[in-house]
């Protein structure tokens, strides 16, 4: 179905009691493999860009193996050397591994060998949120001025999961088995998080899609965060709010 074809948002009120019972304020996305409308907590936020942290992992994946920056996601990529804020990201490491730990010197680097000129291309042909790259090519999606919307999440995730995407069918495919995931009952949870530091409120992501009974749903979640100890609660809402849409 034609993006501009699809039907209007259906607002879910009894998602807000997940956000409600978290405290904090937030938005849910979520996508109809079908084709049917999004069901959405907070529409008004839901159309709101935002800096998209870690999240733009997916993306940077999907750019640079697709320009040749990286060979393929087992080639290690060196991390720096300089201390890092999580003692994890001290470590080179190849893309597998650096998406599961979300390591963010190990992607800075596949962004500078991407360069600025393919970055703000491949940027521009995934039609990624505001697609602005800015002149720092290994900073853009932490500080800006990179953002983009819930909606706009799941709809870049849409067409990551129907090789939709003006990049190679295998670029896709192996970066969709690169993502984190949480198996729940038949459900199974592809998921990638993102924190972003450089607003305030801070900004928490959990984006990916939902595989259950043979059919993938995209999601994009948003919450305000005031530091890193409100970070587990995105898990914890997508889940409350999987199971009021009898997903999980």
């Amino acid at each position: 179905m034609a993006e501009d074809s699809a039907p209007p948002p259906q607002e879910v009120a009894a998602f807000g009691e997940s956000f409600k019972q978290a405290g904090t304020a937030g938005t849910l996305v979520l996508g109809d493999p079908d084709g049917g409308a999004l069901r959405v907590w907070n529409p008004g936020r839901a159309a709101t860009r935002f800096i998209p942290a870690s999240t733009f992992k997916i993306a940077n994946s999907l750019i640079g193996l697709d320009c040749g920056a990286v060979k393929d996601v087992d080639e290690v990529l060196p991390y720096g050397g300089k201390p890092q804020m999580i003692k994890e990201w001290e470590k080179d490491a190849p893309l597998r591994e650096a998406m599961k730990i979300s390591s963010v010197p190990v992607y800075q680097e596949l962004a500078r060998r991407t360069g600025k000129e393919r970055m703000a291309k491949g940027v521009a042909a995934l039609d990624y949120g505001n697609m602005k790259t800015g002149e720092v090519v290994d900073r853009f999606w932490l500080d800006g001025p990179l953002e983009i919307s819930a909606v706009e999440q799941v709809r870049f995730l849409g067409k990551l999961l129907k090789d939709e995407l003006p990049v190679k069918r295998e670029t896709m495919k192996t970066v969709r088995g690169i993502i984190p995931t949480e198996t729940v009952g038949k459900t199974v949870i592809h998921y990638k998080t993102g924190w972003g530091t450089a607003t305030k409120p801070q900004i928490g992501w959990i984006v990916g899609w939902v595989e259950r009974e043979g059919k993938q749903h995209p999601f994009a979640l948003n919450i305000d965060m005031e530091d890193i100890k409100d970070a587990g609660k995105r898990m914890v809402i997508l889940k409350a709010c999987l199971k009021e849409a009898r997903l999980l």
